[in-house]
């Protein structure tokens, strides 16, 4: 019986809801396949291609459609969507594939990996689906003699670059087999990352100056998004670099039994570069992340101090005023020679008030010549 998935959690404003996390019932069986019945119904399409030919249809007889591809260079089975255990079976029965990884295709939550099984390999990469903010879906693949299929989530232009390069039938791709076909989509998996950290790059070097020029409470918010979008990032590059690194190693095994192919291996570390080069610039994102939160609360306290300079300064000013002012309310009259002077002077009252702005303004000059307010000390300097 499926199980059906929890309940999602109550969106916050200003947050992304969480996907909802689906597992296989306690105590089944290995390779126990359990969709999510919320997933896309599959989307079947084959290529079935050699140096000179290439076919598109879709299967509705998979063995057939295997035992036809033995006689062909390499056939590449691709399933969009994965909201039904009777396909995911049949494509599993019709390849032979082993229940363990068919049941860490449809459980979405798999780490970047590598596995290899008597007749064919596994392999799990997370490709980039939305940029901003950012989100990745699983891609299985199995390699196995003339074959490669394919398993992703749902229907996504991420292999379109792939597909478009065997209907022009152009450099290696129709020549090199299942395992540059393979190549060929870990590649555009993995150069999926760079459009995303070079739009997670501008919005970092936005919040830089939005945050130096006038931190907000909405600036440290983008913020922690970006923060959380290069922890995503990092969780699926760094695996990634690690399964690309045992394909290579496969690669220079002296047995030879590499179902990838020893012809490969300078294309396979290309692709290591690049998830080598996409790391340092992870690495260096969240630094510069952490950066700007420091960079947010020290101009928050720049600015409280400002704040506060300035309404210190404006007590100061005020406080000899003040004094006077209270001085002369108390109204005393003349019938002593100890009681306030100038009460019965005519002009007793401007005088008493010019006295208070020659103050006011004397306070004013020397806390401008003292660079404590306005831009005296940088004339000053100047």
């Amino acid at each position: 019986m499926d199980q059906q998935p929890e309940a999602p959690a109550p969106l916050v404003p200003g947050r992304r809801r969480r996907r909802p996390r689906k597992r296989t019932p306690l105590g089944a069986s290995p390779g126990t396949i359990v969709v999510d019945p919320a997933a896309p119904k599959p989307v079947l399409t084959a290529f079935l291609y050699d140096e000179n030919s290439l076919r598109e249809v879709s299967p509705t007889d998979l063995a057939a459609l295997r035992k036809e591809a033995e006689g062909k260079s390499c056939l590449w089975l691709d399933v969009a969507g994965l909201g039904d255990a009777d396909v995911i079976r049949a494509v599993g029965e019709a390849f032979g594939l082993h229940p363990l990884a068919l049941e860490d295709t449809v459980n979405v939550n798999q780490r970047p990996k590598v596995e290899t099984y008597p007749d064919h390999q596994f392999i799990v990469a997370r490709a980039v689906m939305e940029v901003n903010p950012l989100d990745t879906d699983q891609v299985s693949f199995f390699l196995g003699k003339g074959f490669v299929v394919s398993f992703r989530e749902k229907v996504s232009p991420c292999f379109d670059p792939v597909r478009e390069r065997l209907r022009g039938g152009k450099g290696l791709i129709r020549k090199g087999g299942p395992g540059y076909l393979l190549y060929a989509l870990l590649d555009t998996v993995v150069d999926g990352y760079f459009p995303a950290l070079e739009d997670l790059g501008e919005r970092l070097t936005r919040i830089e100056d939005e945050i130096v020029a006038d931190p907000r409470p909405s600036s440290f918010r983008q913020v922690h998004e970006l923060k959380r979008d290069l922890l995503l990032a990092r969780r699926a590059i760094w695996p990634q670099r690690e399964a690309l690194s045992f394909l290579l190693r496969e690669t220079e095994s002296p047995a030879g039994d590499s179902p990838v192919g020893k012809d490969l291996r300078v294309f396979l570390n290309d692709s290591y570069d690049h998830t080598v080069q996409l790391l340092d610039l992870v690495e260096t994102y969240r630094d510069i992340a952490s950066g700007l939160t420091d960079i947010y609360l020290s101009s928050m306290s720049h600015r409280l101090n400002e704040v506060m300079k300035v309404l210190t300064v404006i007590t100061t000013i005020f406080i000899p005023l003040s004094f006077i002012a209270g001085v002369y309310g108390m109204n005393f009259d003349r019938s002593s020679p100890w009681n306030m002077p100038e009460l019965g002077w005519r002009y007793g009252y401007p005088a008493c008030l010019a006295v208070m702005a020659a103050i006011g303004i004397g306070f004013y000059a020397w806390f401008r010549r003292k660079g404590w307010i306005g831009v005296g000390e940088e004339r000053r300097k100047a």
